[in-house]
C-alpha cells in the first residue's frame, strides 16, 4: 500500500542561461532576476529528480537556496531528493523547514506521504488532514485517498471508507481508491458495491496480485466460473510466488 506524493511544479518557462542577463543589464542584481533564476534552478533540480539523478538534483537546488534561503519550494524539493535517497532524517528536516516558511497543501501531502513511508501513521494522518483543509488544492482527491489508506493502517475501517468515498466524489478515476473500496465492501459482504468498484478499477488500471485475487472471489460469489478460472490463471501466470496466489490455491481446495 503506497500513498501518493506529488512533485512540485513550477511553470516558469525559463532557461537558466536566459534569466541571468539581458542586454547590458545584469538580471542577477534585480530582485525579479534573482527570483526567476531561483525558480529555474528549482525546476532544474526537480527535472533531475524525475530522471532519478538525485546527486545532480542537489546542485541547482543548493544554488536556489543561495539565491533565496527562505524559499519553501527549494526546501520541499530537497526533502523529496533526500526521501528518494533514503535519508529520512534529512528529508524530515527539509520538510519541516519548508512548512515553517509556508503551509502549503502540496508540501503537506508530500510530507504526509513521507511519514506514511516511515510508518509514522498518526503524524501522517494529521498532515493529510491539514492538506485536505485547502478546498482549492487541485489534487485534493489524492489527499483523501491518502487519508483513507492511512486510516486503514490505524485500524479505522469506517473512517477509511468515508475518506475513500470522498476521494472518488472529487475524482472518480482513481484506481487505488476503487480497489480499496472494493476490498472493504467485499469484506463487509456488500458484494454488489464491491463488484461495481472492482469493475471500475479494472477499466482504469492493469490488474495486480491483490486485484486478481479479489476478482476470483467476486466471480465465484456471482457464479461466473469462466471468469473466476480466467483470473485465477492470470494470477498463476503473473504472480506465482505471491501470498495472494497461495491464498487463491487454498481457497480452491
Amino acid at each position: 500500500m503506497i500513498v501518493r506524493a506529488a512533485l512540485l511544479s513550477f511553470f516558469t518557462g525559463l532557461f537558466l542561461t536566459g534569466c541571468v542577463s539581458s542586454g547590458n543589464v545584469d538580471r542577477m542584481k534585480t530582485s525579479e532576476g534573482r527570483e526567476q533564476a531561483r525558480d529555474a534552478y528549482i525546476q532544474l533540480g526537480l527535472g533531475y529528480l524525475q530522471q532519478g539523478q538525485t546527486e545532480r538534483a542537489k546542485v541547482p537546488l543548493k544554488k536556489a537556496l543561495e539565491l533565496d534561503s527562505s524559499n519553501a519550494d527549494a526546501y520541499a524539493a530537497l526533502a523529496l531528493v533526500f526521501q528518494t535517497e533514503m535519508e529520512p532524517k534529512l528529508a524530515d528536516e527539509n520538510y519541516r523547514k519548508a512548512l515553517s516558511l509556508r503551509s502549503d497543501a502540496r508540501i503537506l501531502n508530500n510530507y504526509g506521504s513521507f511519514l506514511f513511508e516511515q510508518q509514522r501513521y498518526k503524524e501522517a494522518y494529521e498532515r493529510f488532514q491539514q492538506a485536505a483543509a485547502d478546498n482549492l488544492y487541485p489534487e485534493r482527491s489524492r489527499v483523501y485517498e491518502n487519508l483513507g489508506l492511512t486510516a486503514l493502517k490505524l485500524n479505522q475501517r469506517a473512517l477509511a471508507k468515508q475518506h475513500l468515498e470522498k476521494s472518488l466524489r472529487l475524482n472518480r478515476e482513481q484506481p487505488r481508491a476503487l480497489l480499496e473500496l472494493a476490498v472493504l465492501s467485499f469484506e463487509d459482504k456488500e458484494y454488489v458495491p464491491a463488484r461495481g468498484y472492482y469493475e471500475s478499477f479494472s477499466r482504469l488500471s492493469e490488474q495486480n496480485a491483490r486485484s486478481l485475487l479479489l476478482g476470483t472471489r467476486l466471480a465465484t460469489i456471482f457464479d461466473d466460473r469462466d471468469r473466476a478460472a480466467s483470473l485465477g490463471l492470470q494470477l498463476k501466470r503473473l504472480y506465482p510466488g505471491t501470498p495472494e496466489y497461495q491464498q487463491y490455491l487454498s481457497e480452491q481446495q
